[in-house]
């Protein structure tokens, strides 16, 4: 495990002095200093594990009994600390095996513990409580026509489990569920063990790889699991409604080749396992869910939309597996990195698999003209969103206002930009160099500078913090006709066909395309 502490400890020094100093006064929300969440995470521990129990009714309208363990280490003498948690009831507390007082404070649970926990020390935390579905679809549980799944991308895994809700402090994950017998569970990592007892069953499932807990997995349902290996034998599992195999199993079987197809861009799969969940659920959105990407049903059932683009967006899925999983982002405001590369590697699919259907769209959807295109709405994009790296702060209750066209093609068109002025073999090894130093961890905008410069073997700092940080587009490397232009059709970076989904919008380019029936939608 790469574990990244300074960077936490520099985000959150502000929140360490106010509340883990001695004496600390009554119990306030904290954070680890994010630009964009800035109540997301806690100060004053390093999380190393969780391992989580579920009891599932049957009935995902109610809430699920939960115990949640947490091994973590101290980074400072604790006399109180917070863990981020909300939509549950928490019924008790234990640090260390003793009991501790507890109180809720807007989105976090305030702890004290019997006696403080000195600096380095291990800190074993313990909280009895319930995980509530939530019908408004505001992130966390996914209510399924047979279950629940989890979306807990951006700040939502806080509203499932206890935890340190910040992609920078990854750790691995086991889960056990118990549910009645007739269910099957399958969760983020592979199986450890599956025991029945009278009318329930209790699966159990680990990760291997650290884990981000805006990535954790766990779906509960009638569904069947589908295997086959992949690459060097790779295991793949798929989850899908019992009543769908058949009718899914085509769209299944591409995950291998998938799979090859990346690993021939960017290197060896980084995770033990890998596959598909296709949840009967509206949400609109996929979701990059570590080694189980999670897929709304009428994706892969709606004759509108062509093979080779739901294809493309199967790709963006598990691009991410390596962009934003494997490699996390530092901060909310590198969120770029994660979705430029799976936009990037989206792109260069759809137009390999375009034109191998023979489809006539195949002339408008090349990496040179889907970038033309959005280099024409990117100035639009910047005025809406941000910069792809200086992202607007979200509005209150908003907090996936984040996803916009900018951190998507708009992010995908700083990675073309650096090719061109690299060039295309450079560029590669970059690819490959970046999710090799930074697997299993955590990384920001500056490290993926700094080895930008270090692989092209040329300073990259000023055209770089130009192209992510600057509110005007710059001119494009070998396209000086290319223009941008403040009003073009559909740029206006709004929530568009996702609003009120609490996932990203849909770039104009594919929206256009879903309402004309020629293509699908855009994937988170």
């Amino acid at each position: 495990m790469i574990r990244r502490p300074f960077r936490r400890a520099a985000l959150a020094a502000a929140a360490m002095a106010t509340f883990v100093a001695a004496g600390a006064p009554s119990p306030v929300p904290l954070g680890v200093g994010d630009r964009l969440f800035p109540y997301l995470g806690n100060p004053g521990y390093d999380v190393l594990a969780y391992d989580i129990a579920f009891a599932y009714s049957g009935s995902n309208s109610k809430p699920l009994e939960a115990v949640t363990a947490i091994d973590a280490r101290a980074t400072a003498r604790l006399k109180a600390f917070n863990l981020d948690f909300a939509r549950g009831r928490v019924r008790s507390v234990r640090v260390n095996g003793k009991p501790a007082r507890f109180q809720t404070v807007r989105e976090d649970l305030a702890v004290t513990p019997a006696e403080p926990v000195p600096h380095g020390a291990p800190l074993r935390i313990t909280v009895a409580h319930t995980s509530a579905p939530d019908s408004q679809g505001n992130g966390g549980w996914v209510r399924t026509q047979d279950g629940l799944a989890m979306a807990n991308q951006a700040d939502a895994g806080h509203r499932v489990f206890p935890c340190n809700d910040h992609p920078s402090d990854k750790a691995r994950f086991t889960f056990r569920v118990t549910a009645p017998k007739n269910l099957t569970v399958v969760a983020s990592g592979l199986p450890l063990s599956r025991e029945k007892r009278g009318r329930t069953t209790t699966w159990a499932y680990r990760t291997a790889h650290p884990m981000a807990t805006e990535l954790a997995q766990l779906s509960i349902g009638r569904s069947a699991v589908l295997r086959r290996s992949g690459p060097r034998g790779l295991p793949i599992r798929d989850v899908v409604p019992a009543a769908d195999r058949k009718r899914l199993a085509k769209w299944l079987a591409k995950t291998p080749g998938h799979i090859s197809w990346m690993e021939r861009h960017v290197g060896r799969f980084p995770f033990e396992t890998y596959g598909v969940l296709i949840a009967d659920a509206r949400t609109g959105f996929e979701l990059e869910t570590q080694t189980l990407s999670l897929f709304e049903r009428r994706l892969l059932t709606d004759p509108r939309f062509p093979e080779w683009a739901v294809e493309s967006i199967m790709v963006h899925e598990l691009a991410h597996q390596w962009f934003g999983n494997s490699v996390s982002p530092a901060t909310w405001s590198d969120l770029w990195l994660n979705e430029g590369h799976a936009t990037w590697y989206e792109g260069l699919y759809m137009a390999k698999a375009a034109k191998s259907a023979r489809s006539p769209l195949a002339a408008k959807v090349t990496l040179d003209e889907r970038m033309r295109q959005a280099y024409a709405r990117s100035d639009s994009w910047r005025a809406a969103g941000g910069p792809p790296a200086a992202l607007k702060v979200p509005e209150p209750g908003k907090k996936t206002g984040i996803f916009r066209p900018v951190v998507y093609d708009g992010s995908a068109l700083v990675l073309y930009a650096l090719r061109q002025r690299i060039g295309a073999p450079a560029f590669e090894r970059l690819e490959r160099a970046w999710v090799t130093k930074h697997r299993d961890g955590n990384a920001s905008t500056a490290d993926f500078i700094a080895l930008a410069s270090k692989v092209s073997g040329r300073d990259q700092t000023a055209f770089l913090r130009s192209w992510l940080y600057d509110t005007k587009t710059p001119p494009m490397p070998g396209h000086p006709d290319w223009k941008a232009d403040k009003a073009a059709p559909g740029s206006g970076g709004g929530k568009g066909a996702g609003e009120g989904s609490g996932r990203a919008p849909r770039p104009p380019h594919a929206a256009t395309m879903l309402m004309t029936g020629h293509g699908p939608g855009k994937p988170a």
